[in-house]
């Protein structure tokens, strides 16, 4: 099998696994508590999705403001 004669310099790795970073999951603001909620999910905060009471939450919890 082949083998490379030289090291490959750490700047050619990471310019060839420069596309493989993580992002972080977009927030959207709730609109009923402007709570920060991932979109298309039930807010957790206070229990509504599209306008109307997805789930009931036992006591809603308030932002800190």
């Amino acid at each position: 099998m082949a083998l490379p004669k030289r090291k490959y310099a750490k700047a050619r790795q990471g310019k060839r696994r420069s596309h493989l970073q993580l992002t972080s999951p977009a927030l959207a603001l709730c609109p009923q508590c402007h709570s920060p909620k991932l979109s298309h999910r039930v807010c957790l905060t206070c229990g509504s999705y599209a306008g109307r009471e997805a789930i009931t939450i036992k006591a809603p919890k308030r932002r800190a403001e």
